[in-house]
């Protein structure tokens, strides 16, 4: 019996620590919505793209395949999610990854592949 007491009293300690923990609501949303952001293909081809430093549109275009217009449409998603920023440099506009976790969320994910566990 005092196994049992020992084990309900180790969840619960467990449970509260979770709790303690867990980011609210808002930020869940938020860490959400940059998944869904990053999961999509053609989203996470640019930000594999932009790994190496700030590109314009036209760039992005050539290194990922697609269209001006797709890749475009991509870009502003990740924008929204604070992703990616953009800055003017005379008539181009040249995107780069402006949050560097979701890079290491990335660069862990690619190291994952190789993995045989």
């Amino acid at each position: 019996m005092k196994n049992v007491c020992n084990e309900e009293e180790l969840h619960r300690a467990r449970i509260k620590s979770a709790l303690a923990a867990m980011p609210d609501d808002d930020k869940i949303g938020e860490m959400s919505a940059r998944f869904k952001a990053i999961s999509e293909p053609s989203r996470l081809k640019i930000l594999l793209a932009l790994e190496g430093g700030e590109l314009c549109v036209d760039h992005i275009v050539e290194a990922v395949g697609g269209n001006q217009s797709a890749v475009s449409h991509q870009l502003k998603t990740l924008k929204d999610n604070k992703i990616v920023k953009s800055r003017r440099a005379g008539k181009k506009i040249l995107y780069s990854v402006s949050d560097g976790h979701v890079m290491a969320m990335i660069e862990l994910s690619k190291e994952h592949l190789n993995c045989d566990e």
